[in-house]
């Protein structure tokens, strides 16, 4: 079974249509016994991390996700699923499910001079190969809707790249987890190719 993890993080429709239409059949879920039974997870995500966390905490479906990756199942994190990964986020202060050493920033720009949140289509710098990246070339454009970014105390687990004012990491990953911070299921044929390969993908 395929589990969409359900952490009141909404996008959850979007994410499991995108799953049917490459013949994967994801089961929106929201325990933590449904999430351990599961042969592979999508941790999906949009909105504040404060009240992810919060809920992560309260269902005990953070405690779930880490033994999840500790079993060594494929993970797969999208946007703020990407973020809450890591050891900490600057959005409220909070602590993340420290899978990824590194930290979750906001953007800030002098003047107002880019926007925020970074809005739309943007275009990825492969930085290393990854079975899930094999269709994927840099300079290939995916959608994204963020104010803060990740970043991983390791180049090891940088993926992917993305300017806006910055460089910062848009795809990162360690054995058995991948997380992209563009919205695989808003960003067209390049967005389900990747969600086709976690299908298959074997860590």
């Amino acid at each position: 079974m395929l589990a969409i993890v359900d952490y009141d993080a909404g996008n959850l429709r979007s994410v499991q249509r995108a799953c049917t239409k490459v013949g994967l059949e994801g089961k929106i879920i929201s325990t933590p016994d449904q999430l351990l039974s599961a042969d592979r997870v999508i941790f999906p995500g949009v909105g504040a991390a404060t009240s992810a966390v919060t809920t992560l905490k309260k269902t005990g479906l953070g405690e779930a996700l880490v033994a999840f990756f500790k079993s060594g199942r494929p993970i797969l994190g999208i946007c703020l699923g990407a973020q809450i990964i890591l050891e900490h986020t600057e959005e409220g202060d909070e602590d993340g499910l420290g899978l990824i050493r590194g930290v979750c920033n906001k953007f800030r720009f002098k003047n107002n001079s880019l926007k925020v949140p970074h809005m739309g289509w943007n275009a990825i710098e492969v930085k290393q190969p990854h079975p899930l990246l094999a269709s994927v070339r840099s300079g290939d454009e995916f959608y994204f809707v963020h104010s803060y970014f990740t970043r991983p105390s390791s180049a090891e687990n940088i993926y992917c790249v993305t300017e806006h004012g910055i460089e910062f990491c848009s795809a990162l990953g360690r054995d058995n987890l991948f997380a992209t911070q563009f919205h695989l299921e808003k960003s067209g044929p390049a967005g389900l190719a990747i969600l086709e390969r976690f299908a298959c993908w074997k860590p």
